[in-house]
């Protein structure tokens, strides 16, 4: 005898899915609606934080350090001492930041300090000589109009520079002095910030193990297994996108500023040390970095010897080609897997969004996002059993940045499970 009564579950789940979308629509058009809101209650939130945020930047950073010397101490001190060996190991990598922040502070300061002074005399010493050179040129000479438009525009930039520091800069001593408060605030600020971010990344490396731990338990209470195997392996891949790729542009930076100042001694060119951290600080930037880069150091360069300044332009072009081509590829491989296009898509986005730190942290964020979507594609391809295309595609369009060569056939691929998300292997490009 069939059951007359309707089945309430149908019904029921449509309920909840409308009920689910709508709540969903009225969320999303608050938050659009009362944006400005919204976004001064997340700068609130960073604002709290943000001890928090340089603390767990700076273990990020100090992470493969404290690893190595963690390793390093394990040869040597006995397997019951271990609650030793972390101590030491997380003591010995804060230890090493900040002494090699205080070695870049104090080779950059003094040095920022002699240029811009040297900067100060040297333009005027410059600008006299060219003048003097320009008043005893024939055709310069022999054409008054020229003379007296050089003569008056060198007593204008005198004049200018002078009054700059005599007229303007002293009496608004005055005004950085009222607003000095302010300042000492800021400055207040950000060093209690930095020094809780510290003890905040000594806690976060002593504890990194733990956390890797209770943060698996979290996921798999909350997930399926497979849902939760999946999203470990997805926020493995991108620990290692970022780890490698930030890291290995650090590394890659230093080798290229320390290579610059060795450089910039032999060709004896100006402001040597301050040129060289500005190539090498600027190269953590992908593709505009040594452009960005060149722009100011030529010009400080230029300043105070325009030849020299062409010359240090072919160094930079030479130095670049040789990071680009031998120095870089060692280091970071095909880290990313990403073409050149989604490279400079990435950086010009994620700049746009974020300023510098967008541009840096731009590539392996959007590296992530792509794998993620990669694999989606391939997932959907098997539930619809079209994963033919997929190889269809690496036949017409395989490319050498792509990261990994399709490894199966679809002939030979496994048969797909509609009920499981096995999409993790092989990791095809797209």
């Amino acid at each position: 005898m069939m059951d007359k009564k309707p089945h309430i579950k149908p019904y029921l789940y449509g309920m909840l899915a409308g009920f689910g979308a709508i709540s969903l629509s009225i969320i999303f058009f608050f938050l659009i609606y009362r944006f400005d809101g919204f976004g001064d209650a997340i700068s609130t939130l960073t604002g709290i934080l943000m001890p928090f945020i340089y603390g767990a930047v700076i273990a990020y950073l100090l992470k493969p350090v404290c690893n190595t010397i963690e390793s390093f101490l394990r040869r040597f001190i006995p397997e019951k001492m271990h609650g030793l060996v972390n101590v030491l190991s997380v003591a010995l990598t804060i230890l090493f930041g900040l002494l090699l922040i205080y070695a870049l502070c104090m080779m950059i300061i003094p040095q920022l300090i002699t240029s811009v002074t040297t900067l100060y005399y040297t333009a005027q010493r410059n600008l006299a000589k060219f003048v003097q050179w320009a008043n005893h040129v024939e055709f310069i000479e022999n054409n008054q109009q020229i003379m007296d438009m050089l003569n008056s525009a060198y007593a204008t930039i005198s004049t200018n520079i002078d009054d700059l520091i005599k007229t303007r800069l002293l009496p608004s001593m005055q005004n950085i002095v009222s607003g000095a408060a302010v300042g000492v605030l800021n400055v207040v600020t950000m060093a209690k910030n930095l020094i809780i971010g510290i003890i905040v990344a000594v806690y976060m490396l002593a504890s990194r193990k733990r956390f890797v731990q209770q943060a698996k338990l979290v996921l798999y209470s909350i997930f399926k297994p497979r849902w939760a195997e999946l999203i470990k392996e997805e926020v493995k891949y991108a620990d290692k996108m970022f780890g490698g790729f930030i890291n290995g542009k650090i590394m890659d930076s230093a080798i290229i500023g320390v290579l610059c100042y060795i450089g910039c001694l032999i060709f004896k060119f100006p402001s040597a040390l301050l040129v060289s951290v500005i190539i090498g600080v600027t190269n953590v930037i992908p593709f505009f970095g040594p452009f960005i880069g060149a722009v100011p150091a030529t010009l400080l360069i230029l300043i105070q010897n325009p030849i020299k300044a062409l010359w240090f332009v072919l160094f930079v072009l030479v130095l670049q080609q040789l990071d680009g081509n031998v120095i870089g590829p060692k280091i970071l491989g095909n880290t990313t897997g990403l073409s050149s296009f989604w490279v400079l898509f990435a950086i010009l986005l994620f700049g746009g969004l974020w300023g510098f730190v967008g541009m840096i942290v731009g590539v392996p964020l959007f590296a992530v996002i792509y794998d993620v979507i990669k694999k989606l594609v391939i997932y959907g391809l098997k539930r619809n059993k079209e994963i033919d295309l997929l190889q269809t595609y690496h036949d017409n369009f395989g490319d050498p940045e792509d990261d990994v060569p399709v490894e199966t056939s679809a002939s030979e691929a496994p048969p797909v499970e509609t009920n499981n998300l096995s999409i993790t292997k092989p990791r095809h490009s797209m």
